[in-house]
């Protein structure tokens, strides 16, 4: 199945949530915190302008990024998870 976004959303893979702290003690899924991190998989074509225009994306396609906790819509395709946001909640990019 393949997925494509609207306008200026963008489909993210999560980052797997730690397995352990760094101190060594194992999580168990209940403690696990969803992770902010993830991988740009999909990007739309960008906003609509009033002028009929589209507006360029900032991000692309394998990009690695940081976005806002709690936003963004969870799904599932496939038995992966991904999170469908738009631009605006992405925090930034991970440049390694």
């Amino acid at each position: 199945m393949k997925l494509k976004p609207l306008d200026d959303r963008i489909v993210i893979k999560q980052m797997d949530a730690e397995e352990k702290t760094t101190g060594g003690i194992i999580l168990p899924e209940t403690a696990k915190e969803k992770p902010q991190i993830g991988k740009i998989v999909a990007t739309g074509p960008g906003k609509l302008l009033d002028d009929g225009k589209r507006a360029k994306m900032s991000v692309k396609k394998k990009d690695e990024v940081i976005y806002a906790k709690y936003i963004g819509s969870d799904v599932e395709i496939d038995g992966e998870k991904y999170v469908i946001l738009r631009e605006s909640d992405v925090l930034g990019i991970v440049e390694k």
